[in-house]
């Protein structure tokens, strides 16, 4: 498999907070993205639900959090116990 370069933008705060996850995963970035990228070629709909997906592709907003996709949950679905 031919590799390639990818050059793209982020904010710092979240390149930051995507290098301190990789290092608590004990992974890389390249390996983060190149995973992330082959699930959603493989399991598109089953990411279409995803918090982190729906806030890439524009359903939530942009500074949407996961907590508020928790609370979305907790008004949709009821308290979790």
């Amino acid at each position: 498999m031919e590799k390639t370069k990818l050059t793209i933008r982020l904010s710092r705060d979240l390149l930051q907070e995507a290098k301190r996850y990789a290092r608590e995963h004990n992974t890389t970035l390249t390996r983060l993205v190149s995973t992330y990228l082959s699930q959603l070629s493989a399991n598109g709909e089953l990411l279409a639900d995803a918090p982190t997906v729906r806030r890439l592709s524009g359903v939530l907003s942009p500074d949407a959090s996961v907590d508020e996709y928790h609370t979305h949950l907790e008004e949709k679905h009821g308290q979790q116990t």
